[in-house]
C-alpha cells in the first residue's frame, strides 16, 4: 500500500480542493437559504472534474501504465522516444 500513488498528484488535489470549496459553499448557502450560494455550489462540483481531467490531460495527473518506467530498467517505449 506505500507503494501506491493514488492520488497524489496536482491534478488530484486540485480537483477535490475545488469540490470541497463547492461542497462548502453550497453547505453553508442550504443553511442561511440563499439559493444562487447552493447553485454556484453545485456549479463547482461540476467543474471539479473537468478542471481534474484538463490537468490530468496536461501530463499533471497519475501516469499511465504503459508510460511507467521502473528505475534501473528500460522499456520499449521509453527507448524508442529517445
Amino acid at each position: 500500500m506505500a507503494d501506491s500513488s493514488h492520488g497524489h498528484t496536482p491534478a488530484a488535489w486540485t480537483g477535490v480542493i475545488i469540490a470541497f470549496i463547492g461542497f462548502i459553499v453550497a453547505g453553508v448557502s442550504m443553511v442561511m437559504v440563499q439559493p444562487i450560494g447552493f447553485w454556484v455550489g453545485m456549479a463547482l462540483l461540476v467543474i471539479a472534474p473537468i478542471v481534474g481531467g484538463v490537468m490530468s490531460a496536461a501530463g499533471l495527473g497519475k501516469p499511465k501504465r504503459a508510460e511507467l518506467v521502473l528505475p534501473g530498467k528500460t522499456s520499449a517505449a521509453a527507448g524508442s522516444k529517445a
